[in-house]
């Protein structure tokens, strides 16, 4: 029983004496070494090509000819330009000033009251010391003479002109243009005049709108334009919103009302 062999031919007779041989199992086991033999054998063809294709693909790829070569090219250098002998020689670099030892907190030293010379100072003497500044009183029956002013004087700006056609940063002008009621008024203006696209609402889009008008003399908004926004119909109704605003205050610049740049941004939120 030491030496059956359960795969030998002669054993797989004898399980299947008298039995159906063209079941399945029979002819599984008739050729299962065979098969086992093939799968390894064609296993280890393949292992072998994969594992020396990256060497066999460099040995090809050495031995076709390159249609171009880098060839190494001679560059001439110039020659440096000549020294002038009349050229002052560099003043010499001043050598670096030594190191010097540095104690950032230096430790007590504790002495004896004896050796110590300095005494607190007394009341009498803090007394006598100079407390700073004093009053000094003049001669009240001295003559009083007002020093007149010598040569013309500083001379006041001339008021710089007003352009009229001119559009000013809001940054820059003396008195920025501004809303009737304030800007608080401005955004309750806004929240019931907008009226959300009915786009925007069924796609669910969101956000700013980024835009830039031009306050005019008389407060009228022009020049709108839209710098940026999440679109889906958003944009034209900022720009609607702001053709049908009231008339802002103006700004003033030199005392004269002037076109003024204006940016602002309207944010449309779904509820």
């Amino acid at each position: 029983m030491s030496k059956l062999d359960i795969f030998r031919k002669e054993w797989l007779e004898v399980v299947f004496a008298d039995k159906n041989k063209a079941y399945g199992a029979y002819q599984l086991r008739k050729g299962s070494a065979g098969n086992t033999a093939k799968a390894l054998l064609w296993g280890s063809v393949v292992f072998l090509v994969m594992f020396f294709a990256p060497k066999i693909y460099s040995l090809i790829k050495g031995a076709i000819p390159e249609d171009e070569q880098l060839k190494a090219q001679e560059v001439v250098l110039a020659p440096p330009p000549p020294v002038n002998p009349d050229t002052p020689p560099p003043p010499p670099v001043e050598p670096p000033p030594p190191k010097v030892d540095q104690v950032k907190m230096p430790p007590p030293i504790v002495k004896p009251d004896i050796e110590v010379n300095e005494e607190p100072p007394t009341v009498e003497k803090l007394k006598e010391a100079d407390p700073g500044q004093k009053d000094i009183k003049g001669d009240p029956t001295a003559e009083i003479r007002i020093a007149e002013p010598v040569g013309e004087g500083p001379k006041q700006e001339a008021a710089v002109a007003v352009d009229d056609n001119k559009v000013y940063d809001f940054v820059s002008i003396e008195k920025v243009p501004d809303f009737p009621g304030g800007m608080k008024k401005f955004y309750e203006y806004l929240g019931k005049a907008i009226k959300y696209p009915p786009m925007a609402q069924e796609n669910n889009v969101q956000g700013k709108v980024f835009l830039s008008f031009v306050v005019e003399r008389n407060g009228e908004l022009t020049d709108i334009s839209v710098i940026r926004g999440p679109g889906s119909g958003t944009n034209e109704e900022a720009v609607r919103v702001l053709k049908a605003s009231p008339r802002w205050v103006p700004g003033i610049q030199n005392g004269k009302p002037v076109r003024v740049k204006y940016n602002i941004q309207v944010n449309f939120t779904l509820q």
